[in-house]
């Protein structure tokens, strides 16, 4: 039997297989590390018309969390040659150029497909507020990561659409506890959006700091596995401050246009 034949075998089988069998093969592939074999079984399960669960939430966003970061990567790797080269009038620059923007493609691809899911899906059949932010946190995450990758009237337009999507899920998150993970981790990427993409510190700061002063005061209270979830993510919020502080008291301001030290996200 040749290769040939048995993937065709696969793909007809792949076609009738219950949701049990979907999710178990997507979690068969996250074990292997084949993000786009687990993008395509999870795609299944969010379009089925059910409600996911909160474990199929989660390894949904496992799945694309994996396969777009891998070109987000890339395309960093990209542009830092991009740069490293054109410094030198390199020969290669065109070459450079098309590889980025092939990577870059990938990346847009990827994002749109997630958020279009989100949008058609998802975000219309969220049956509580958990998975309602959940959702718009998502989709302002892959607004943002498109938005990381191009420049101009899309660079605006994307940014819109991420802005407005963050901006609802804070709205629908102000009844989740202040401690909620969910809550917190769309404090923790909403405030990168604003350093990162508006290029707004204040903001930034405004809103890390208080998402982080309202969890404090509530933490001790907290089931061990919760605690562990919310604290987590509360030092990342106080190590964004205490980096976005330092970069605003450089008196020449290299620190926040020039430094490479990423901002840390909750994907």
């Amino acid at each position: 039997i040749n290769a040939e034949y048995m993937g065709f075998q696969f793909g007809r089988r792949s076609m009738t297989m219950s949701r049990e069998d979907t999710l178990y093969y997507a979690k068969l592939a996250e074990q292997a590390e084949r993000y786009e074999d687990m993008v395509k079984y999870m795609k299944d399960i969010a379009t089925s018309g059910v409600e996911l669960t909160n474990e199929e939430r989660n390894l949904l966003s496992v799945a694309y969390k994996n396969s777009v970061g891998a070109r987000r990567t890339a395309w960093r790797a990209a542009s830092a040659i991009e740069t490293k080269e054109e410094s030198k009038a390199s020969k290669f620059m065109e070459t450079i150029k098309e590889y980025k923007a092939k990577v870059e493609g990938e990346v847009e691809a990827s994002c749109n497909e997630i958020i279009g899911i989100l949008d058609k899906h998802l975000i219309p059949k969220a049956g509580n507020a958990d998975s309602e932010v959940f959702y718009l946190k998502m989709k302002g995450d892959y607004c943002r990561y498109m938005a990381e990758c191009v420049t101009g009237d899309k660079n605006k337009k994307i940014a819109e659409k991420a802005h407005e999507a963050y901006k609802k899920a804070k709205e629908k998150a102000d009844s989740l506890a202040t401690t909620h993970p969910i809550r917190l981790g769309l404090a923790l990427n909403y405030s990168v959006f604003y350093y990162e993409i508006l290029n707004s510190p204040e903001q930034a700061c405004k809103l890390a700091k208080e998402a982080f002063d309202a969890g404090i005061a509530d933490l001790e209270g907290l089931e061990d596995e919760q605690y562990k979830d919310s604290a987590t993510i509360m030092q990342l919020l106080r190590d964004n401050l205490t980096l976005w502080t330092a970069d605003a008291g450089e008196e020449d301001g290299a620190a926040k246009g020039d430094s490479q030290a990423p901002q840390l996200t909750l994907y």
